[in-house]
Formats: C-alpha cells, sequence, structure tokens
C-alpha cells in the first residue's frame, strides 16, 4: 500500500467573513496521478492556496512529505517538494525562457536522476527554441509549458497544476496532456484542476470532487464513469 504523499484533512477556510472551504478533504499517494474537479466557484483553487501554504486554514490539518504543515508558509512547503503550477501561470515576463527555468532550479532533495535544462527542453522541444525569448513573448500555450518546466526544475516530489489547460488551443491542451503522461508514467505524484474531464479520466488513478466548498465524491476513473448521476449533478457532464 502506497504512502500518502499529501492529505488534506478537514479544512475549512475564509476569506474576511466569508467561508469557502467546509470541511474539504483530499489525498495523493506516492506515484500516484489525482485530479480535484468541480464547477467554478467550489473551492478548488482555494483548496490548492491552501495546500501550498499561499492560504491558512482556520480548521483542519494538511500533512506533506509526512509532516503537519497547516501553518507553514509557502515557501517552507515548497522546500519539501511540493512544485506548483499556479492559475494564469504567472512567468516571470522579463526574463528569458532559459531564466526562467534556471531561477528558482534546485535539486534540494537529491534526485539521482533531476531536472536538468536538457531534461526540460526535451519534455518541451519548443522551450528550447524559445530559450531566449521574454515570458512575455511567449504564447499562452508556451507560457504553460515554461511554468510546467519551471516547477519540474525545483525537482518537486508532487506537481500540483491549477488549471492545466484553461485557454490554450486544443493541438496544445494534447501537447500538455501527453506530458502529464510522460510524468506519470516516470512516477511523479500529480494533482490536477482542469475542467477537461475526457483526458482526466484516461490518465488519472483517482478523483475528488468539490461542491460548494465540501469533498462530495471520491473513486477512480471507471468508478466516476460509470457513476453518470455524479457527473450530471456536480460536474455538469
Amino acid at each position: 500500500m502506497k504512502t500518502n504523499l499529501l492529505e488534506i484533512s478537514d479544512i475549512e477556510v475564509c476569506y474576511g467573513d466569508a467561508q469557502a472551504l467546509f470541511g474539504a478533504a483530499l489525498s495523493v499517494a506516492e506515484g500516484e496521478f489525482v485530479t480535484l474537479l468541480g464547477r467554478n466557484g467550489m473551492g478548488k483553487t482555494t483548496t490548492v492556496r491552501t495546500a501550498t501554504g499561499i492560504m491558512s486554514a482556520r480548521s483542519g490539518r494538511v500533512q506533506f512529505a509526512g509532516q503537519d504543515v497547516s501553518r507553514w508558509p509557502s515557501y517552507k512547503i515548497a522546500r519539501l517538494g511540493l512544485g506548483l503550477v499556479p492559475e494564469q501561470r504567472q512567468v516571470f515576463p522579463n526574463l528569458t525562457v532559459m531564466e526562467n527555468l534556471v531561477a528558482t532550479a534546485h535539486n534540494r532533495l537529491q534526485h539521482k536522476d533531476p531536472w536538468t535544462l536538457e531534461r526540460v527542453y526535451k519534455l518541451f522541444p519548443r522551450l528550447k527554441e524559445r530559450a531566449g525569448n521574454l515570458g512575455l513573448n511567449l504564447s499562452g500555450g508556451e507560457q504553460q509549458m515554461l511554468a510546467i518546466g519551471r516547477a519540474l526544475m525545483t525537482n518537486p516530489r508532487l506537481l500540483v497544476l491549477d488549471e492545466a489547460t484553461e485557454g490554450l488551443a486544443p493541438i496544445v491542451r494534447g501537447e500538455i496532456w501527453d506530458c502529464l503522461q510522460t510524468l506519470k508514467n516516470t512516477g511523479l505524484s500529480v494533482l490536477v484542476i482542469d475542467k477537461n474531464i475526457g483526458p482526466l479520466l484516461r490518465i488519472a488513478d483517482t478523483h475528488f470532487i468539490l461542491e460548494k466548498g465540501r469533498t462530495v465524491w471520491s473513486g477512480s476513473s471507471p468508478s466516476l464513469l460509470a457513476n453518470r448521476d455524479v457527473l450530471q449533478e456536480t460536474l455538469g457532464v
């Protein structure tokens, strides 16, 4: 039985007086590909922000890599091996592709086969072609590839992607899904938020669904495919 790398238990989170999460929970085991699904405004990004230390939970617990990180700042959680690809990419606009990739690069956990420039360029050949281009001059798809590559250069144990393919052209979305399948095949743990259910059902091991700040369903891809009521009621599929 695999050990949970990330475990979120009964977290409640507020924005001022407005409560966004009401006991949300999920887990990601070592080497597992997990999705966090739900309609807009259900608390998915808030859950990720809490898991990464960008926000603090009012109650509940976040455990990562065997430690209770519920009150840790984001930089300390990142040092444990959590790599975030944030919503809207947030690449450094005035740095080149190469500079973006090396800016936060580190093999703090001493991986035997670490992510390097060459390895990222092999995963995303287009980034090698654009190595000298500024971040602000990249297309949306190229920026997403760069954001993923930048996170991989920190050599994470868990890669978290918030809206992995939002706003991207279909052909670019396909490239991102191929990348994520490749990363899964390497044994990297991955947590993904995205609205494109079809590819996620093919790639992911486990799904968690949020509804109004609560985890209302979890299970495997075959279980989700077989449960059409859940798909329709919580995802509108």
